[in-house]
């Protein structure tokens, strides 16, 4: 399952990938079209910055489920003594 997802930057409407582990409230990003820094902080007017923040949360969720699923995949090796 991929880590990254897709983040709209205010200034120039562009999208770039960001992984999700990384965005977070306190988390700053310069945009690699425009140059602006993105500031990801709660409660910010900024739509685009809200929705990363969203979608970060999303899938950092999304990841920890698939991982407790592999781990609950593999059989419980029994060792005799």
């Amino acid at each position: 399952m991929e880590d990254s997802f897709l983040i709209r930057c205010t200034k120039c409407k562009g999208s770039f990938r960001d992984k999700a582990r990384r965005v977070q409230n306190g988390y700053s990003r310069q945009c690699p079209l425009c140059e602006r820094v993105l500031f990801f902080e709660e409660g910010t007017p900024d739509k685009n910055v809200q929705k990363a923040l969203v979608d970060a949360r999303h899938l950092r969720k999304a990841l920890r489920e698939h991982e407790n699923t592999k781990r609950s995949a593999v059989p419980f090796k029994f060792v005799r003594s």
